[in-house]
């Protein structure tokens, strides 16, 4: 069974995000084991402070060393396999879907999301963690970060997903680096928008070329990047 470990401030937060939809049915059905580790209990003051004022002044606080260390220390003793701790962080290489896939082969997780003026860096030294970031933006904390990794590497796991060709043909996985096609369903007209007819006349030929040339044009539309080295 996979199993991610969370390393937060804030593990209240995760509360919804694991009792919806997939990621619960996959939990519930034992594809999944997702277990959340308050930091705080490896606080080493009556406070139970984990971060400080920054050394050499600055606005913030920094989340400490000898309390980090400890909690990662001793989450990954409680699996024989101590897995792989990734950091989500904004100076992480950018995360992907080939590097959601890489994840996917892995058996174990360790997810140690920061806060504030984030982690000291005694912390990468001792650790060595991968450091991953979701965007070029900023957050409050790694915690939503967490959870789009954790989402898109879900969903990669075999038979969490009820079809199992659905994350083979989503867009940005391996060997489709293009948008996926336009979707319809029923009705097949609302407010003067109907479905184009090729998709209801039956015919899987024609349908595929249709969908092959609308992921081209939706592709060069909106990402013509991706159709670098793709022959038109």
């Amino acid at each position: 069974m996979f199993r991610f470990d969370v390393l937060t401030l804030f593990p209240a937060i995760f509360d919804g995000f694991l009792s919806e939809s997939i990621l619960k049915s996959a939990i519930a059905l034992e594809k999944l084991h997702v277990q959340l580790h308050d930091m705080r209990g490896w606080a080493n003051d009556k406070h139970s402070r984990m971060d400080d004022r920054p050394f050499g002044g600055g606005p913030g606080m920094v989340l400490k060393v000898d309390c980090v260390v400890p909690c990662v220390d001793a989450v990954r003793a409680m699996d024989a396999n101590s897995g792989k701790l990734i950091m989500l962080s904004p100076q992480g290489r950018k995360f992907d879907q080939k590097l959601a896939e890489q994840f996917a082969s892995e058996e174990r997780l360790i997810l140690l999301c920061g806060r504030y003026e984030g982690f000291d860096e005694r912390v990468v030294e001792l650790l060595e963690p991968e450091e991953v970031s979701i965007g070029d933006y900023v957050l409050n904390g790694g915690e939503v970060a967490a959870m789009v990794l954790m989402e898109s590497v879900m969903r990669l796991l075999p038979e969490v997903l009820g079809d199992g060709d659905s994350n083979r043909f989503d867009s940005f996985s391996s060997g489709n680096r293009l948008l996926d096609c336009v979707q319809y369903t029923r009705p097949r007209e609302f407010r003067g928008l109907i479905v184009p007819e090729i998709l209801l006349n039956g015919n899987h030929a024609e349908i595929t070329r249709w969908r092959m040339e609308n992921i081209l044009q939706r592709t060069k539309s909106r990402r013509p990047d991706l159709l670098d080295g793709v022959d038109q």
